[in-house]
């Protein structure tokens, strides 16, 4: 595990980064906030927005965490976010736009949408292995 360095000493921002704005890179959110939020700042974004988060991702992160995403969270553009000091893609395989960042990387989630329940966890609990990761190299 490679640590990152970022040059300063305030809190990173970082932003996950989907087309839609709608299932992984919320999740992702969700989780940054419950177990990294004392290392670095969580913000997920999309170039395009649904109009809802992914009722799927809703129910299972408030099932499994007792997080509220439709509460505490909303779809958001690129635009809608800070600058971020750490970006991270849910590989979406399509383009995604170049945001300025000190670090960046891909996280190929596959995208579970519409997919089953088992399927939906498997990806959560990539994902909460992936913030506690990120968590440990950015502290």
């Amino acid at each position: 595990m490679n640590k990152i360095i970022l040059d300063d000493n305030k809190k990173p921002k970082a932003a996950f980064v989907c087309v839609h704005n709608s299932c992984r890179s919320q999740m992702v959110e969700a989780l940054g906030k419950l177990f990294a939020s004392d290392v670095f700042d969580s913000y997920s974004a999309g170039t395009h927005l649904k109009d809802h988060i992914n009722p799927d991702a809703v129910r299972l992160i408030k099932q499994l965490y007792g997080v509220d995403m439709e509460k505490s969270q909303h779809n958001k553009l690129i635009d809608d976010i800070p600058s971020p000091d750490v970006v991270i893609t849910m590989g979406c395989n399509v383009n995604c736009p170049m945001l300025p960042c000190k670090y960046r990387e891909d996280w190929g989630l596959d995208d579970p949408s519409g997919k089953s329940d088992e399927e939906f966890i498997n990806i959560i609990e990539i994902i909460e292995s992936k913030i506690i990761e990120l968590k440990a190299r950015l502290s």
